[in-house]
């Protein structure tokens, strides 16, 4: 029952990453596309935790985390590179 579910979750996950990416390519301006890079990241998230519940091991919610990580702080970075026009001060 799990394997079904986790599968059913997981093709949901990929359809939403498809037109995260559809966003990001067709955005109509910037912070769209910020935001849609933003979701692919969460989306992507998703699917590596499901894939590690999947396969049993906790290696994947590191990875989950490390990229959790990284997308935070490019997301902060860009938004504050289309406010300002500059990361550092």
């Amino acid at each position: 029952m799990l394997d079904w579910a986790l599968l059913l979750v997981s093709g949901g996950v990929c359809i939403a990453l498809i037109l995260n990416l559809w966003r990001l390519i067709l955005g109509p301006d910037l912070p769209d596309r910020i935001l849609a890079l933003d979701t692919m990241y969460i989306n992507s998230i998703a699917l590596i935790i499901l894939y590690g519940i999947h396969m049993g091991s906790p290696l994947y919610f590191e990875a989950a985390l490390l990229i959790a990580l990284l997308g935070f702080v490019s997301t902060a970075a860009l938004s504050k590179y289309l406010l300002r026009g500059d990361i550092i001060e």
